[in-house]
Parts: structure tokens; sequence; C-alpha cells
């Protein structure tokens, strides 16, 4: 089996890759660690990466599930409301961010750039 973020991964892998790296350091560059979807929607879109909103959704909770974010629901869903959730950097993700640490499904960030996707 290949790294998702290796040329042999195919697109899709590597830019799931790019797009959990590129959350990661919008997080690490926030003040408090935090920001709500639309805030890090907005910061990717900088970047040139624009998930949907269900997408950035998946990233966040396969995030969540590697224990590299903490998302929690300020808005509940309800109704057909998708709601709002706000997602907190944790320190293995501030490690995986900056390159102190790897997970496969997370693009390395490369030399020298401490933000900006991959």
């Amino acid at each position: 089996m290949t790294h998702p973020d290796s040329p042999r991964g195919g697109y899709a892998a590597m830019f799931a890759a790019a797009v959990r790296l590129a959350v990661l350091q919008v997080l690490a560059e926030a003040g408090d660690y935090r920001h709500n979807e639309h805030v890090i929607r907005s910061a990717l879109e900088v970047f040139g990466i624009a998930p949907s909103a269900d997408a950035l959704r998946g990233h966040l909770a396969w995030l969540d599930e590697q224990g590299l974010v903490a998302v929690e629901y300020v808005v509940a869903p309800r109704d057909g409301d998708p709601g709002l959730c706000a997602t907190r950097l944790t320190e293995r993700g501030a490690d995986v961010a900056a390159g102190r640490a790897r997970v496969p499904g997370v693009a390395r960030p490369r030399a020298g750039r401490t933000t900006g996707g991959a």
C-alpha cells in the first residue's frame, strides 16, 4: 500500500491529504487554536483549496477520529439545518501541522513552509 500523499496514492488521496494539512495549519495560526467551519473554509479558499461544506465536514470528522482536532457543534443540526461546528487543534495536530509528527492521510509540510497547505 502506498502512502496517501505519495504520487502513487492517486490525485484524490493527495488532495485529501493536502486539505487536511491546510486545515491543521489554519488552526495552528489561530490565536486560540480554534475556528468555526466557515472561517476554516474561507481560509482554505485563500490557499486555492475550496472543498464543499460536506467535504470539509468529512475532513474535520476524519481529523477528529485521528485525534488531531476536537470538533464540537456550537449550533446543533436539526430539521435539515446542518448546524455549525467549531474545531480546536490538539497538541498532536499541532505537531503534525509543524512537521514534527506524521500521520498517514495528512500531507507532510514542505521544508521551510509553516502554513498554507502542502
